[in-house]
């Protein structure tokens, strides 16, 4: 019997982990009569004997409003106090104190956002927590700890939530396709355009713009400057001199055989 249990909280955990993304290390919230139970069976710490059960490491918490409500109760249940004290407290943020049983619920809330495992012996709790998508309980039957299978409304959450992430998952697989359709478009586009070389492209662009430029403003392609001679030695400037005093006495030799033959 103990065998076919264990399977059974086994699948229980795979069922939550997998439709409801828990993960280790869990997460357990007791209130005063699971503690004051472990006691009393004599179960080991409750640590240990969730993490036994879980298959993983455990978490566990209590609230103030628990142990305020353990502490009423009177000397009977001191040695759950201070059990209860060696627990890491979650904060419950009241106010007020309030029962163990409220606090419980408004930690949980209406969807179990922190992924509480809630470990209580309160049947009206158990009845509540049935119907809330994603709240695994934990009791004690006698000598050992039971993991209470999910009800059917956490299965039928856990269908309804799985068909929301199949039509996502079509949802992504078409635009996936749109994109790449795009994609092979564009590439066709391209292939089918004339090929240019990389050097060609730029001097083609070059060569427009400065068109264009010239145009506008009606510059010339190069800036033309005057040429500066090149200067003369003093050789050359000597020999400069006597050629043109030569052609100077020659002119004057002409002018004056002109005027001799006037005469």
């Amino acid at each position: 019997m103990r065998v076919k249990k264990q399977k059974q909280n086994r699948r229980t955990v795979r069922f939550y982990k997998a439709c409801f993304a828990f993960r280790e290390p869990y997460k357990a919230l007791c209130d005063g009569t699971f503690i004051h139970h472990m006691l009393e069976s004599r179960l080991g710490t409750v640590n240990e004997a969730l993490s036994g059960l879980l298959g993983g490491h455990v978490k566990v918490f209590v609230t103030r409003c628990v142990i305020e409500e353990l502490k009423k109760l009177g000397e009977s249940f001191s040695g759950t106090v201070l059990a209860t004290r060696r627990l890491t407290t979650a904060r419950c943020n009241h106010e007020s104190l309030k029962s163990a049983a409220e606090c419980v619920e408004a930690m949980v809330g209406a969807d179990n956002p922190e992924h509480f495992f809630v470990a209580t012996q309160d049947g009206g709790l158990r009845k509540k927590f049935r119907q809330v998508p994603g709240v695994p309980v934990v009791f004690v039957q006698k000598n050992y700890l039971l993991l209470e299978p999910p009800s059917e409304y956490q299965h039928q959450i856990a269908k309804m939530t799985e068909a929301e992430r199949i039509h996502m998952m079509e949802r992504e697989f078409k635009l996936l396709e749109a994109r790449e359709a795009k994609k092979t478009a564009t590439q066709e586009d391209v292939t089918g355009a004339p090929e240019i070389s990389g050097d060609e492209m730029p001097k083609k662009i070059e060569s427009r713009d400065r068109s264009k430029s010239k145009n506008m403003l009606a510059v010339k392609d190069r800036p033309r400057f005057k040429r500066k001679k090149a200067k003369e030695s003093q050789g050359e400037k000597a020999t400069g001199e006597k050629k043109r005093s030569r052609q100077r006495k020659r002119r004057h030799h002409k002018v004056d055989q002109s005027g001799e033959l006037a005469c």
